[in-house]
Parts: C-alpha cells; structure tokens; sequence
C-alpha cells in the first residue's frame, strides 16, 4: 500500500504543528505510511500532476488548519486559496474529487471556514468533521486521533465508530481492505533454545569467577574509590556523551525581544524534554517544557501563548529548531504572530557554568 496519511499545511500558518503531528504518527505509523511534504518535484514534471498522483496513493488526508488559512495571501496580495496552482488547494482538491477521506485537524483555536470562504472545489472541505488538537492537551487529542487513523493504515475491513475529540463527532468512513496476504512460516525454535543453553553456561562461569575472586572485585578495594557513586559532574559527562542536547544551555549571542535566554534539555534515547525561558526584563520568562524528538540532526519545539505574557502578545507561537555544533547549540526561534509578520533570532548556545 502507498503512503497512508497525508498531512496538508501551510508553512505561514501551522508549520510547527504539522512538523509535530508529523513526528508523532511517523513514530506510530512509520515513515512509509506518512507523507507531509510535495517538494522534490523534478524540472519539467507538471507539479499538478505530481500532487493528484502523490494525494492518489493515500487512504486519508489530513488538513491542518490554523486561525489565518483562509486569508493568508501571496507575494501579489491575492488570497492563496483563490489561486488554482496553490498547492494546499490542489492537495485537497485532488482529495475530495476522488472521495478520499479529507479530515480538517484545527489548531490555535481556529475555525472551520465557511463555504463561502472555499473555491468551488474546496466547498464539500466545509462540511467535513473536524478534529480539534489544543495546544494544552496535544498528547490525548494526537493519541485519539492515532486510535481513529489505525484503519487507514492497518486496513481494518470494518469502520470505526469511535468517536475522536473533535469539535463535533467524527464517525470516519472505512478504509479499503487490502488483498489477503499469505501468513509467514513459522521460525524454528531451535536458535532460541540454544541460545538459553548458552546463556546458562556462561552465568554459570561467571559465578563461580566472583566466587573465587571476590576479595579483587570492582568496589571492593579497601580505599573505597572504585567503588564510589559517580560524582554530578560524571553524570553531567555521561549525559552529555549519550546526546549532544542534554544539559544546561545559556544564549552567548546578544539577547534580543522573542530570543530564547536559556534551555535545560533532558534526553531519553531522542526523546527530548525542552525547558525554555525567553528573554524579559527584570528576569527571563519561563515558557515551560515541551516535548521533541531528536534526529540526529536538529530537534523542534513549539511553545503557542494562549494569553498576554510579559515577552509575547497572544496567539504568538515560537518553532525552536536546535541544531548541535561542535560542543555549542544553534538555535533557532521562529515568532509568529496573528496580526503581523513572524520574526526570526538566530543564536548560539554553549553549556552553562
């Protein structure tokens, strides 16, 4: 089966929590079964054609829509959405004409838009079910939606009636069944068996290597220092050895308003914990921790204020993207803002003292 889930967006309205909602069904799902972005499409390809064929491979799309997807505008100020070429329109175009389950993923509180709002062709997106993900509750309203979209990928042959948090019901209609595959034979046990034998043989020699070397064990020397706990600074060291985030951070590049001050990053495997203060006057504001994922290569969070607060405005929304450098962090914070242009600050980051 082709990819199963396809995740539509718009970069200047919800590009940090399509990249988060993409991260959390990819580690459900898997990559193959998750598609968010048409964007290796090769010179001379008609990209229209690229985007029905890619959208043609999928069992559901998801149109993740923030405050602003209605009215956000091009280069020449007319509404992207009357643009026949406008690529989110023709990801959920190509969709809807060919009865492909469309479910609109609403975020920062938006709305669902008006029919009157929607071309032509995006009219019937109106009246289809939307699923509401707060900022506040991300983890139960994905893990709800995870529940309802194991169908598409599993390919249930019955639909489900499960309800998902949304701002009304959502009954999904079902996904195609797939053909019947063969079962696969059945693993001999022999292996494990023989492994067991092996794995008694040798806890077997161990113990009795402790038992007659005891008196030399590690931790038993009479000066007590093999045998000591590991002082903070080895923990910080091993922290650190195992990800390249872990620690206390602090910016070293000058400070400026919507700037992250500090981070304190706690790894477990790639998963992260981000603890984010940005820069206020007299003392830095505490956003709160968000969750990430570590690829390898950069890690992303969002921080969304619901509210007035002593260093954001509300409804702005803060994408961090970390990237570590030789022994320093570059960090990356995009502020976006309801009712004006987002603004970038760009730092480097080294170890607190």
């Amino acid at each position: 089966m082709g990819r199963a889930i396809f995740i539509s967006y718009r970069r200047d309205d919800t590009e940090g929590e399509a990249g988060r909602l993409f991260d959390d069904l990819t580690r459900t799902f898997g990559g193959k079964s998750v598609f968010m972005d048409v964007t290796d499409i090769k010179p001379g390809l008609d990209f229209r054609k690229v985007i029905d064929d890619n959208v043609a491979t999928c069992g559901v799309l998801l149109a993740v829509i923030g405050p602003a997807w209605t009215t956000i505008t091009g280069d020449a100020g007319e509404r992207r959405l009357d643009d026949p070429n406008d690529f989110v329109r023709l990801e959920i175009a190509s969709a809807l004409a060919r009865d492909i389950a469309v479910i609109p993923v609403l975020v920062h509180d938006a709305r669902m838009p008006h029919p009157d709002q929607l071309p032509d062709n995006l009219k019937d997106l109106a009246f289809r079910n939307s699923v509401e993900i707060a900022h506040t509750r991300w983890n139960s309203d994905v893990q709800l939606l995870i529940d309802a979209l194991r169908q598409y990928v599993g390919a249930s042959s019955t639909a489900s009636s499960e309800p998902v948090h949304a701002t009304v019901s959502v009954q999904l209609p079902p996904a195609n069944a797939p053909a019947h595959e063969p079962s696969a034979p059945r693993a001999s046990k022999t292996p494990l068996y023989a492994g067991v034998a092996v794995a008694a043989v040798l806890a077997i020699a161990a113990a009795t290597f402790f038992a007659r070397h005891g008196s030399g064990a590690p931790g038993n020397s009479t000066n007590g220092a093999a045998g000591s706990a590991p002082t903070p600074a080895a923990t910080a060291t091993a922290a650190s050895a195992e990800s390249p985030l872990a620690g206390a951070w602090v910016n070293s590049s000058p400070l400026q308003r919507g700037s992250v001050s500090r981070l304190e990053i706690v790894a477990t495997g790639n998963q992260l914990s981000i603890h984010a203060w940005g820069k206020c006057k007299p003392a830095d504001c505490d956003w709160g921790t968000q969750e990430a994922t570590f690829d390898g290569q950069k890690a992303t969070a969002t921080w969304a204020f619901l509210r007035q607060t002593a260093d954001s405005e509300k409804g702005r929304v803060v994408t961090v993207t970390i990237n570590p450098e030789n022994a320093r962090l570059h960090v990356a914070a995009l502020n976006s803002f309801p009712h004006r242009p987002a603004i970038e600050r760009q730092a480097e980051f080294v170890r607190a003292q």
